[in-house]
């Protein structure tokens, strides 16, 4: 048997990974155990849950490997301030102590964490770095279900390399070519979320959410003054523009002054029609780039497969329309496609590349296991940590509960549904999810607003039932993961009166656009998550019960957290969450809570518990 740890910390989204003989057996964020958003600190709780879930100490584990490489990192800061200097001195001199204390001499600073796990493990030359973007390009092509692929990996940056493409053939990948740093998609993107006052690395997807509010009027700008777009997808940023190389900001005064407004202060200032049409504009600019890349790449090597992963394969949006372009046969995204998923890319790469081991793909399915990667909980457990809670709670069967969970959301009810194992990556599939009705036209503002306290823009997504998706989307294709966008079907779409089209853009939002309104988007889009009976068979057995009563297979599905919090891993976060938002019931496994039939005294003030995101 060999055992590989994979790591991946220190810049946002720390996370492990268990890799034995070559199946992702365990993988986790460290934010779910620490509760603190995107945590980019050693992943203490998550490597210690991977170790605990198969019962091995650290000393016993064959090989570490840490997502890339510090001392390329290291040659990146240092040339980027050299190139740009005198700039940037203020940046450079608060990033080189932590560099010359911690970062540079990671091999040591990882050991000594890791010691702190088990005292027997003492073999330093156990640990090895992988590069960023390889282990980017392994975790969307290994797991995948592909004997061969085009990798495309996509972010801000790893140590020198942006974007880059690589071909995967069974074991191997060989990397093609790259972009480098600071020409970057991520990057870019994330300028625009800084400049409409959103947090970067974690309000990427408002901007996303924020778009089909808006009409695309300054796209021209952006790519006549920020970007030179090559007609192979190959591009260059405007450095004039941007502060990111060297200073604390990610835009500059030059940036405000080409647009005319000054960065949004959240704080103070509204959303208005000209942030939508500026997040409308770039949301295009990043269309267009990634399908003259993915163009490109399909016609110089004309392979039908296509894995990506990187920030950048988070944008749902994009993905449905490389899929619309048809190049491609089939196209499989890691689901955690951000730097949570490079200790899962780290450890399958070792497992292949360095150790040689053969590959075997499974048909039609991945080997990502639905992402239930994380933690679960039995009865006992739960039950006990009910008690210890003061919670009010009965406990039924499987089948009574599905029932009586179907009928509490036919009835307008909202539910936390905690089942099974966590969930790996950003998003909720059905573990750690709040469900709700998708044909109420209240859901998606009461939703919002008092239950996860958040802008009321922000769209939810639908679950429905694999074999049902063709009669209710403009998709065809497997999308477990909630990483592609796709129309609802013209049949139930409500066609908007010229009046409502002329409305503000978040007027729009109480126009009922479709059947199913609560997850039918502005542009009448959805964000689609498939439910497969292989891999999470209680959620399918709720939505086909779902279905029975109402004829409708889809139910509203968005992550069990308010805004700012990390999505639920215990009992006792799924609890806390419960009791600080409005939500009506609470299920654990076999366990039913509702709120009604709680003390008073365990209500918790959630609002502002968390720094808003």
């Amino acid at each position: 048997m060999t055992s590989i740890l994979g790591i991946s910390a220190f810049y946002h989204d720390s996370a492990a990974t268990l890799v034995i003989d070559g199946e992702v057996v365990s993988a986790a964020q460290e934010e779910r155990f620490s509760r603190v958003k995107h945590d980019p600190r050693y992943p203490f709780n998550a490597v210690q849950f991977v170790l605990d879930n198969s019962n091995l100490k650290l000393s016993e584990v064959d090989h570490v490997v840490f997502f890339e490489k510090p001392f390329l990192k290291f040659e990146r800061l240092l040339e980027t301030y050299v190139a740009f200097a005198p700039k940037g001195f203020k940046s450079f001199s608060m990033s080189m102590p932590i560099w010359l204390k911690e970062k540079l001499f990671q091999k040591q600073f990882l050991f000594d964490k890791l010691k702190q796990h088990d005292d027997n493990f003492k073999d330093i030359s156990k640990i090895n770095f992988s590069e960023h973007h390889f282990s980017h390009a392994a975790s969307a092509f290994y797991p995948s279900p592909f004997q061969e692929a085009i990798i495309l990996t996509l972010d801000g940056v790893g140590e020198w390399a942006t974007t880059t493409i690589a071909i995967g053939k069974e074991n191997n990948i060989e990397m093609l070519k790259e972009i480098h740093f600071p020409h970057s998609l991520g990057l870019l993107y994330s300028a625009f979320t800084y400049y409409i006052g959103f947090k970067v690395n974690s309000g990427e997807y408002k901007v996303m959410g924020l778009a089909p509010y808006g009409s695309p009027k300054y796209k021209e700008i952006i790519m006549k003054e920020l970007i030179d777009l090559k007609s192979d997808g190959s591009f260059k940023l405007n450095m004039k523009y941007f502060n990111f190389a060297t200073g604390l900001t990610m835009t500059n005064n030059k940036f405000s002054k080409l647009f005319g407004e000054d960065v949004r202060n959240p704080e103070k200032d509204l959303l208005t029609q000209f942030h939508m049409d500026i997040a409308a504009s770039i949301q295009s600019v990043t269309e267009e780039i990634v399908l003259a890349i993915t163009n490109s790449i399909f016609k110089e090597n004309k392979i039908k497969n296509l894995c990506l992963a990187g920030g950048v394969a988070l944008n749902c949006v994009v993905n449905g329309k490389i899929l619309k372009k048809n190049n491609f046969e089939n196209i499989w995204i890691q689901p955690a496609a951000g730097d949570a998923g490079g200790s899962l890319g780290a450890a399958l790469g070792f497992w292949y590349k360095e150790l040689k081991n053969e590959r075997e793909t499974l048909g039609n399915s991945d080997q990502m296991k639905g992402s239930y990667l994380g933690p679960s909980f039995n009865n006992s457990k739960i039950e006990s940590a009910l008690k210890s809670l003061g919670a009010k709670y009965q406990k039924h069967d499987e089948e009574k509960i599905i029932s009586i969970v179907a009928n509490e959301i036919n009835n307008q009810k909202t539910i936390g549904w905690f089942q099974g194992r966590m969930e790996f990556g950003p998003r909720a599939l059905g573990s750690r999810s709040i469900l709700a009705d998708p044909r109420s036209e209240k859901m998606q503002k009461e939703l919002n607003l008092k239950i996860k306290f958040r802008e009321s823009f922000r769209p939810f997504a639908p679950s429905v039932l694999r074999e049902e998706l063709k009669n209710w989307f403009e998709l065809n294709c497997d999308s477990p993961y909630m990483l592609v966008v796709s129309d609802v079907k013209k049949n139930i779409q409500i066609p908007m009166s010229d009046k409502n089209k002329s409305l503000f853009g978040i007027e729009k939002l109480n126009i009922k656009r479709s059947s199913i309104p609560a997850i039918t988007h502005v542009d009448y889009s959805a964000r689609i998550q498939t439910v497969h009976k292989e891999t999470n068979k209680k959620y399918y057995k709720l939505l086909s019960k779902f279905k029975e009563i109402t004829g409708c297979p889809i139910l509203v599905n968005t992550s069990f957290n308010v805004r700012g919090e990390p999505i639920v891993c215990s009992v006792e976060d799924a609890f806390n969450c419960f009791m600080g938002t409005n939500l009506d019931i609470l299920v654990c496994e076999d366990f039913i809570l509702y709120k009604e039939k709680q003390s008073p005294d365990l209500l918790k003030d959630y609002k502002n518990k968390f720094e808003k995101d």
